[in-house]
């Protein structure tokens, strides 16, 4: 017996690329550093909060590579300057964070304020197009 995958079903043509991307999304689901909300900031506008406190702007990178919103934290090398912690509860590690970012979703900007890492995403709305299709003889 042959499985039938998601995108091999006969309703769904072209949508193949759906699948890779919700494998994907699975292979990340695991990560827990940095802690995240998602929010609709309006009718088409989301933002993504990370907590990131301690790190600073030169610390994160954000890219988006094959709609994947990547973003990545390493802290400079640390310099205690002769300090000495009793605990160290704030966590300093490296992190990376991926996102994928549905079509027409784009990263509109992105802002640290707080400890805090705000990425704004807004999403373009394709325009209504009715596709008349010419049948020839054959």
């Amino acid at each position: 017996m042959t499985k039938l995958t998601f995108a091999a079903h006969p309703f769904l043509l072209g949508f193949d690329q759906l699948e890779r991307l919700v494998e994907r999304t699975a292979k990340n689901g695991n990560e827990t550093y940095p802690p995240f909300n998602i929010e609709q900031s309006s009718e088409h506008g989301f933002r993504i909060t990370l907590a990131v406190a301690g790190f600073r702007e030169d610390d994160i990178a954000i890219t988006v590579e094959d709609r994947q919103l990547v973003i990545r934290g390493r802290q400079a090398e640390d310099t205690d300057d002769g300090r000495i912690f009793l605990h160290r509860g704030i966590a300093a590690r490296a992190f990376q964070r991926s996102f994928v970012l549905a079509e027409g979703v784009e990263v509109a900007g992105a802002r640290l304020e707080n400890g805090l890492l705000h990425v704004d995403l807004v999403r373009a709305i394709p325009e209504k197009t009715v596709q008349t299709i010419r049948i020839t003889k054959g």
